[in-house]
């Protein structure tokens, strides 16, 4: 049995330090998607379906060798996840999202992600959020993060992260448009699923679009009451215990 945990953007896999040593396991797994903490091929185009077939391959490869997957994705991570549960679910055992809400024909991009898929635009932003000194980055993601992951992911920032960010944000035509190249949500139902609502999470989307497309996707919800965008750090037991249970759930209906 493996755990696979996919980060989103623009991080590194340092994001899953607190929750890794919560789970207390020898079998997980960390993916870091190519630009975010592991290196960008030239050729690589970075749009949210190569994003998918990267995945899809990292995925074969443990697969062949490790067992049967929970796969677990994050921010971008979690819309990898969900983006491959609709092409190649027989891939894992189980998925888990936090941002299933961004496959809503009525979600709404954030400011900043408004910001990065504009020309011009996008490229300031990415300059002054991922530019400058390592302590400069460093003092920006403190202000959310436990300093030593404020630290790993300013060392993983820089130049090729900003190319794959605004690649990948603009690789997205609009609100729904990867569930219906996908085939529909509706899809990913041949796996167990979970959408993790943190409720203080103000980037993905509403809990009723949350909820909502939980449902099409036929994943149950489980509600971190009070947590943030970045549940791992700020509550690692809980999110180990929340997983944990669904897990053993999963394990129990096959």
């Amino acid at each position: 049995m493996t755990v696979a945990l996919v980060h989103g953007n623009p991080e590194s896999s340092a994001i899953w330090d607190p929750l890794t040593k919560a789970l207390n396991r020898h079998d997980v797994v960390r993916l870091s998607p190519p630009g975010f903490g592991a290196p960008l091929p030239q050729d690589f185009s970075a749009t949210y379906l190569a994003y998918r077939d990267w995945l899809e391959s990292e995925l074969e490869a443990l697969s062949d060798s490790d067992g049967p997957i929970d796969l677990v994705g994050h921010d971008w991570g979690g819309v990898h996840v969900v983006n491959l549960m609709m092409h190649r679910p027989e891939l894992v055992r189980s998925w888990t999202t936090d941002i299933i809400g961004v496959f809503d024909p009525d979600y709404v991009w954030p400011e900043t992600a408004q910001v990065w898929r504009t020309p011009g635009d996008g490229e300031r932003l990415v300059e002054s959020m991922l530019g400058g000194t390592a302590d400069q980055r460093t003092a920006l993601w403190s202000t959310a993060l436990p300093p030593d992951i404020a630290r790993s992911i300013a060392l993983a920032q820089g130049p090729e992260m900003g190319r794959a960010t605004l690649l990948l944000y603009r690789s997205v035509e609009g609100p729904g448009a990867m569930a219906e190249t996908g085939g529909g949500l509706e899809r990913a139902r041949a796996r167990p699923g979970l959408s993790l609502l943190a409720t203080e999470d103000p980037y993905v989307g509403s809990d009723s679009i949350r909820r909502r497309c939980a449902q099409q996707a036929g994943a149950h919800t489980a509600v971190l009451e009070g947590l943030g965008h970045w549940w791992m750090t700020q509550d690692p037991a809980r999110a180990a215990a929340t997983l944990t249970s669904f897990w053993e759930s999963v394990a129990e209906a096959r």
